[in-house]
């Protein structure tokens, strides 16, 4: 069967792959499209692209963002599947969005070095100056320097909303990203519906806005679905007229547990998620 995966993320967010090694693994994995999902950003699809393009990789390259939203003062995330990486309104959101998350890391980082940790944005970056700064490197450094043992103490002393050290990040709210994807002429995708612990009742509620205003599709499979997470999921995007999508939220060794394509060990995003994905864009596409 063939096989792809619509959600990953590489070194231009909070990933550890490069786009060029992305497409290998890919290739090696034997998927036949994966979708390039970086968060709040399209630079690195680009150079993933022309990679496919120059060694003649049997690989599809979707497309994408994983936009950071809010719904109702939680975080929501919507991702874009083939958009349009140079739309214009695109492009300048996004790079707003990451300007002011800039501000905010170098408001964290001083916060941090005022408690006596010596870190840095150089230090953040190692080496890439073009990732986007999320609160994962923050807590690679926090566990790479020894001041934590692990990710979940980063989050839990330093990285958590409620840690002293924490600056909020600037989100647009989740009906503006479903917009913003829709003028760029993509698809907007509930990521990980379930991620956000929601009562089902107030699940139901966002899905009602969300399809509103504009909401395509739904993470039907994801890697931290159980058997019943996904019949759950599956049932909601039946109701809700949603298409199906997947992925595994591959990050590299910033997620070391998630392997690309297959999660953590059983995902398998069928081939007919994606057809159906480009059957829907491609009607309306025809309808513009």
């Amino acid at each position: 069967m063939k096989l792809v995966d619509l959600h990953v993320h590489s070194d231009f967010s909070d990933g550890t792959c490069s786009p060029d090694t992305l497409a290998d693994l890919a290739v090696r994995k034997g998927l036949s499209a994966i979708a390039l999902t970086d968060h709040d950003t399209t630079a690195g699809i680009e150079s993933a692209q022309a990679y496919i393009t120059k060694k003649a990789l049997p690989l599809t390259l979707i497309p994408g963002t994983e936009l950071s939203t809010v719904y109702n003062g939680q975080e929501i995330h919507i991702v874009g599947l083939m958009i349009d990486p140079n739309n214009e309104t695109l492009v300048k959101t996004t790079k707003e969005m990451i300007e002011r998350r800039t501000r905010r890391n170098d408001e964290m980082a001083a916060n941090l070095q005022k408690a006596g940790i010596p870190i840095t944005i150089a230090a953040l970056k190692a080496g890439n100056p073009d990732t986007v700064i999320t609160r994962a490197h923050f807590a690679k450094f926090l566990v790479d320097t020894g001041v934590v043992k692990d990710g979940k103490e980063a989050f839990r002393k330093y990285l958590s909303e409620d840690c002293p050290y924490y600056v909020p990040r600037f989100k647009i709210s989740a009906k503006s990203g479903i917009r913003l994807i829709r003028n760029a002429g993509g698809l907007p995708i509930l990521a990980h519906p379930l991620h956000y612990k929601l009562p089902e009742q107030k699940l139901r509620t966002m899905l009602d806005s969300l399809k509103e205003a504009g909401l395509i599709g739904i993470e039907v499979k994801y890697s931290n679905h159980t058997a019943q997470d996904e019949r759950f999921v599956r049932h909601l995007a039946k109701e809700y007229h949603l298409l199906p999508s997947g992925g595994s939220d591959f990050h590299g060794t910033n997620k070391p547990a998630i392997a690309l394509g297959t999660g953590r060990g059983n995902l398998a995003v069928p081939y007919a998620y994606l057809e159906e994905l480009t059957e829907y864009h491609m009607r309306q596409q025809n309808a513009t």
